[in-house]
């Protein structure tokens, strides 16, 4: 059964979601123009005025925002519970998002015109990066705030911190733009890892255990030693796991299996925390509830694992990587992680405090389910769509050493595959949010 909301602020969380859910829909609509490309001769003219390289920038951009408003719309549902007061400033929170959303726009509207940094996902231009920072520092203080006035810490909104601070700490190191291209892209490479190694593998999991404790009502230290673990894998792994990337460097040896095998396990605790959660709750025979918030629970462990860990390990080893880096491998992997670790988490999220928000005791699920089942088989499509393409990719270009051209040939009948795998994928994403935007309690379904 769905809890009542406990606390006013807790409402900050829904502008946030509803801020995220249209920007998810825009990404995925942008996407399938970029597979377009790789499918059908799209007329010079119509490649002249929206190019392949913005619409990436669009694409990805929109990925970090949404994804960063959903963590952000998750804390501020999160914290009031775990503190048991009110946020700092409900007005704070409002302004941020504002600030958020409008250099959120401004910089896709940017990209159409050429104004960019240049570096992929950082390409935001500086003044608009300005304002990010103002909205975060805003963010931290508020959230900071409320926890020290409260005076009641727990492991959850601990973490919740710490990833958050890591965060935003790593975006400072993207700020500078050095002449000297090598070190650009020395720091970027490493914002970018260790935000998706290590600060929102923190976020993640703080979030996750947070739903866990409150759906299945096992012991808090039950759901939090796998978060101390979580933590501890993290802040070494988060680090030494980068390493898996150093064969392009020309590293030592031995930090390619380190980062390999460390980088692989960062998943693990979220995956045995929600396992652990459901089978304490069985042995309990305590009433799970909530088969929904189940299903996209199990579902983002299932992902995060197999996509970011077993993926990302074999993707990575030197024998494979010296071959597929950069192709469309890279891709599938990229899209099987992203989507496991952080997009289902943060629909798992959507749907956890929508219903409390809206006070549904007892969700309608059929669409929900539906949802669930048309993104993540899509997905499942497009990552092998992308692998084989990918392969292909791999094999007629950097072992046969054809043209990049005579690739594309044999690669379209695969890449045709994750168009139409994109188009199911953005018809679940649709009915997510129509479902998320009109949740409705199961007891007012219509008969069949």
């Amino acid at each position: 059964m769905a809890a009542t909301l406990e606390f006013r602020s807790q409402r900050i969380a829904g502008w946030y979601v509803r801020a995220a859910l249209p920007l998810f829909v825009l990404q995925v609509v942008v996407g399938l123009w970029l597979v377009s490309n790789y499918v059908v001769s799209l007329p010079q003219g119509l490649v002249d005025v929206f190019p392949f390289a913005t619409a990436r920038e669009i694409h990805t951009n929109l990925l970090v925002l949404w994804m960063l408003l959903g963590f952000m719309g998750g804390t501020y549902f999160v914290v009031p519970e775990e503190t048991r007061s009110e946020i700092f400033s409900e007005r704070v929170a409002l302004v941020q998002l504002v600030l958020l959303l409008g250099a959120g726009v401004a910089a896709i509207a940017g990209f159409l015109f050429g104004w960019t940094k240049g570096r992929p996902l950082l390409e935001m231009p500086r003044p608009l990066s300005a304002v990010v920072v103002v909205a975060a520092l805003l963010f931290l203080a508020n959230v900071a705030l409320t926890m020290i006035r409260a005076r009641r810490w727990t492991a959850i909104q601990g973490t919740l911190l710490a990833g958050l601070v890591f965060l935003a700490l790593l975006y400072l190191f993207a700020l500078p733009v050095f002449r000297n291209e090598i070190v650009d892209w020395y720091y970027w490479w490493w914002v970018i890892h260790l935000w998706v190694e290590g600060a929102w593998e923190l976020v993640a999991g703080a979030l996750m255990a947070f739903v866990l404790l409150r759906l299945s009502g096992v012991e808090r230290a039950r759901i939090e030693k796998w978060l101390y673990i979580e933590i501890g894998l993290v802040l070494f792994t988060g680090i030494v796991g980068t390493g898996h990337h150093y064969y392009w460097i020309g590293a030592p040896r031995y930090w390619l299996w380190w980062g390999g095998i460390f980088s692989a396990l960062e998943p693990a605790p979220i995956l045995l925390m929600v396992v652990d959660a459901l089978r304490a709750a069985r042995e309990r025979r305590r009433e799970t509830g909530e088969p929904l918030l189940w299903t996209y629970a199990v579902g983002c462990a299932v992902f995060h694992f197999v996509g970011a860990g077993v993926f990302g390990f074999l993707h990575t080893l030197p024998q494979i990587n010296r071959y597929t880096h950069g192709s469309q491998v890279t891709a599938s992997h990229g899209h099987l992680a992203f989507f496991g670790a952080y997009a289902l988490l943060n629909l798992t999220m959507f749907y956890f405090a929508l219903a409390r928000l809206r006070g549904i005791e007892r969700l309608d699920e059929r669409r929900g389910r539906v949802a669930f089942w048309t993104m993540c088989i899509s997905m499942l499509v497009m990552g092998l769509g992308f692998g084989v393409a990918g392969v292909l990719q791999s094999y007629i270009e950097r072992v046969l050493g054809l043209g990049f051209m005579t690739a594309q040939g044999y690669m379209r009948l695969w890449l045709g595959v994750v168009g139409a795998a994109g188009l199911c994928f953005l018809a679940g994403v649709l009915l997510a949010a129509r479902d998320l935007f009109g949740l409705r309690p199961a007891s007012q379904t219509p008969s069949p």
